[in-house]
C-alpha cells in the first residue's frame, strides 16, 4: 500500500485568509486562550515581520506593534476547513482519515491506476489544493504514520520500503511526532536521531517510558497498530462565513457566494454527486433569518453554475435587514450524470452551454418565465405544440411547423409516405379533413403536406399539395 500525506501546517489561518479575501501580505494574528491570557496561535508573514510568533501574548504583540489585525481563533471552523478537505480527498481514494494531527492521510496505491503514476496524482492535487487555498506539503510513505512525520520535513518525496527505513532514521527527534518531555528525556542521553532510537532496546525503552512511545515507533516502522478511522462523507452539505460587521448590500454577498459554491462544488466531486436544489441563508441580528431557494430542473456540480444561478436569485431578494452570517445548505444531493458532449467542440468559446444558460434564465427571470416546447394531446398540427412535457409520437413530425400553410409548387416531387388522415374539431368550430403525406421534392427537401381528405393523389396535380412543414 501507498499512503500519501497532505500536511495542512496553517489550516486555521488559510481558513480566515480566504473566507477574508485577504493575502498573506496582510498582518493578520489569530488570538486564542482566555481573557486574562491571550495569546497568538498563527501569524502571517507581514505580522511575523513585525516581531509576532505564535504563543507570544497578546499584550506584549500591542506593545510590539498595533499595525496588525486580531482575529479570534474558531476551533469549530477548524474542524469545518478539515471536513471540507477530507471530502476534497474523497475524490481520490476511499480511504481517507483525519485521525493524525494537521494533517490528511489517504490511500493511493489503488488510485495510481485511475488517476496515473504518483507524479500526475501529486501535480493534480497541489494544483487543487492552491486553487482552494490552502497551503501544504506532500510525502507518500508505505503507511500513513511515516508519512505523517516525514511531511515535517521534506516536501514532494515518495519513499518505497527499501528508502523509507533510511528516510525515519535521519528525522530529529523533535520531528519525530514523539512526546516533547520524551524528546527531551532521550536528548539529554545523547539521543539526536530517530534511528539511534531504533537502535535501543525495547526493554530499555519500556522501563523509561510510556507504552505510548513504543506503539508510536512501531507504527513508523509498518508494525501492527489500530487502524485509522476512514472519513465517510455526510448526505448534506452546509458552509458558513460570519461577517465582522453588517452587510447591507447584496453585492457585498457575492464573494461569500463564489466562495461557498466552490466549496459546495469541491464537496459534490469528492461524493462523486451533484445538487438539484440549496438554500442561501442571511442571518441578521434584529429579525429572523431570511432564505433564498435555488432550485435546478437537473443536478449540477459545476462552480461557476451554482455561483450564477445563486447570484442571480440573490440580487432579486430583498434584505429585511443588515446580513451578519451567511450559509449555504444543500440537502438534495441526487446522483451526477454528465451530460453528453460532442466529440468535436462545434460551439464557439463564448456561447453559453444550454444547460447552463436554461437555469441561468431561470435564476433571472423566474421559474414560470423558462418553458419547453411539447406535444399537447390534441390531432391538429397547428394546435399540437405548446409548452408542456412532450409526449411520444407513433408517426413522423416535421421538426419545422410553418405558421401558415402555403401551396407546394414542386413538379418533380415525389411521395414518400402517406396518407394519414387527420379528421379532428368538430366540437369547436375547427374542423379539418386532410390527408397527410411525406414528399421528397426536387431539390431532396423532406416536407409534409396535404390535400382535402379522400381526393386520389394520383388524379391530382403537384400544385394541389398544402405545405405545413420541414423535416430536419
Amino acid at each position: 500500500m501507498q499512503w500519501a500525506c497532505v500536511l495542512l501546517p496553517q489550516l486555521a489561518m488559510d481558513g480566515v485568509l480566504r473566507r477574508l479575501e485577504a493575502s498573506t501580505d496582510a498582518a493578520i494574528a489569530l488570538v486564542e486562550g482566555p481573557v486574562q491570557r491571550r495569546v497568538l496561535h498563527a501569524v502571517t508573514p507581514a505580522a511575523r515581520a513585525l516581531g509576532l510568533r505564535p504563543g507570544l501574548s497578546l499584550a506584549a504583540a500591542q506593545a510590539l506593534s498595533t499595525r496588525f489585525k486580531a482575529i479570534e481563533l474558531d476551533l469549530a471552523d477548524v474542524e469545518r476547513w478539515r471536513a471540507l478537505l477530507a471530502a476534497w480527498a474523497y475524490r481520490f481514494s476511499s480511504q481517507v482519515s483525519t485521525d493524525l494531527p494537521h494533517a490528511l492521510s489517504l490511500e493511493v496505491g489503488h488510485s495510481l491506476r485511475l488517476f496515473g503514476p504518483w507524479p500526475r496524482l501529486e501535480a493534480r492535487m497541489r494544483e487543487e489544493l492552491r486553487e482552494l487555498g490552502f497551503r501544504h506539503r506532500i510525502v507518500a510513505a508505505p503507511n500513513p504514520h511515516a508519512a505523517r512525520v516525514l511531511a515535517n520535513v521534506h516536501d514532494g518525496y515518495a519513499y518505497d520500503h527499501h528508502t523509507v527505513g533510511n528516510a525515519l532514521g535521519q528525522l530529529p527527534l523533535e520531528r519525530a511526532g514523539l512526546p516533547r518531555e520524551v524528546a527531551f528525556a532521550l536528548s539529554r542521553m545523547g539521543v539526536r536521531k530517530l534511528r539511534q532510537v531504533f537502535a535501543l532496546p525495547r526493554d530499555a525503552l519500556t522501563r523509561r517510558f510510556p507504552p505510548a512511545v513504543l506503539d508510536h515507533l512501531d507504527a513508523l516502522r509498518g508494525g501492527l497498530v489500530a487502524p485509522l478511522r476512514c472519513y465517510v462523507p455526510p448526505d448534506h452539505f452546509e458552509g458558513r462565513i460570519e461577517f465582522e460587521c453588517e452587510v447591507e448590500s447584496s453585492q457585498a454577498l457575492l464573494f461569500p457566494l463564489r466562495r461557498l459554491s466552490q466549496d459546495l462544488a469541491t464537496f459534490l466531486a469528492g461524493r462523486d454527486g451533484g445538487v438539484q436544489r440549496y438554500t442561501l441563508v442571511l442571518e441578521h441580528e434584529r429579525c429572523e433569518d431570511s432564505e433564498v431557494q435555488v432550485g435546478l430542473l437537473t443536478p449540477q456540480r459545476d462552480a461557476a453554475m451554482l455561483f450564477e444561478l445563486g447570484r442571480g436569485r440573490l440580487e432579486q431578494a430583498r434584505l429585511p435587514a443588515p446580513v451578519r452570517g451567511f450559509r449555504l445548505v444543500a440537502r438534495e444531493l441526487p446522483p451526477f450524470v454528465p451530460a453528453a458532449r460532442d466529440l468535436f467542440e462545434t460551439r464557439a468559446q463564448q456561447d453559453v452551454p444550454w444547460p447552463q444558460l436554461r437555469e441561468r434564465l431561470r435564476a433571472r427571470l423566474g421559474d414560470e418565465a423558462v418553458h419547453g416546447i411539447g406535444h399537447a394531446p390534441e390531432h391538429r398540427p397547428e394546435r399540437v405544440a405548446m409548452a408542456g412535457k412532450p409526449m411520444p409520437e407513433a408517426r413522423p413530425r416535421p421538426g419545422w411547423l410553418l405558421p401558415h400553410v402555403v401551396p407546394l409548387r414542386d413538379h418533380a416531387m415525389r411521395v414518400l409516405a402517406g396518407p394519414e388522415r387527420i379528421e379532428s374539431g368538430w366540437w369547436d368550430g375547427g374542423d379539418v379533413r386532410r390527408d397527410y403525406y411525406v414528399v421528397e421534392t426536387s431539390m431532396g427537401q423532406r416536407a409534409w403536406a396535404f390535400c382535402p381528405a379522400g381526393e386520389p393523389v394520383a388524379m391530382q396535380g403537384p400544385s394541389y399539395f398544402m405545405l405545413h412543414g420541414w423535416f430536419a
